[in-house]
Order: C-alpha cells, then structure tokens, then sequence
C-alpha cells in the first residue's frame, strides 16, 4: 500500500498518488463477521453469503479503533447484510437505514463506517 512521504522534503510521485485511492481487496467473509485490527482505511471488506448475514462493530474495550477511522464494507452474496454493534447498549450505530442502529446492505451495494467518538459509529452509503 503507498504512503506519505515519512520526512519534510520528501517528494510524492505519481506512482505513489495513483496509488493512495486504491483498496486492498480481502478475501469474501462468509460467515457472521466483527471487524478488527486491519479492517480499516484502505481495506475493503467483502462479504458473501446466500442468506443473512452480520457485520459488528467492536466495543473500544474489545479493540479500540482511533477516531477517524473508516471501515468499507461491500455486500457481493445475495444474503442481507446487516451492519450493527456487537454491544448496542455499550457502541452506537447511526444511520439513515430503515432502523437506524442497524443498517442493511443489499447485494452489490457498500457503506462505509465512520467512527466519531469513543463507542460510536455512522455508517453511510447504500443503506437501506
């Protein structure tokens, strides 16, 4: 994955710019999934399934992902994907999805997860 030059004066090429949207592509979750140290910025997390299926969002004493962070998650199985917390009463999940603490994916739709605060989380994106 390309990165910042580390010290002042360093140059940025054109490899290195091209480079920064890209996403590393992970390998298809195919089962009830919480996202984890890796999961975030430049990952691309994939998930697949023919039925229902979870992506959960750690509580920050489980891992404690920095504010800022983004996590992208891309639904390619035919099941429902349904974002929401591991712990609803300790981590907040906001939305404009039908039920906002628990948003849903389609197929071929993707939302990123935005973290704001300690324990709270937005996702946006094709959310239903």
């Amino acid at each position: 994955m390309p990165t910042f030059p580390g010290n002042t004066g360093d140059v940025v090429t054109s490899a290195m710019w091209n480079g920064l949207p890209a996403f590393t592509v992970q390998t298809a979750k195919t089962a009830d999934y919480t996202a984890a140290s890796g999961d975030e910025y430049q990952q691309l997390v994939q998930i697949n399934k023919a039925t229902a299926i979870a992506f959960k969002l750690p509580t920050d004493a489980t891992y404690n992902f920095a504010v800022g962070t983004v996590i992208t998650v891309l639904n390619i199985g035919a099941g429902t994907c349904t974002i929401s917390a591991v712990t609803p009463g300790t981590t907040t999940v906001l939305s404009a999805g039908g039920t906002a603490a628990s948003p849903t994916l389609a197929q071929y739709k993707s939302a990123a997860c935005i973290k704001t605060a300690a324990n709270a989380w937005y996702v946006v994106g094709a959310v239903a």
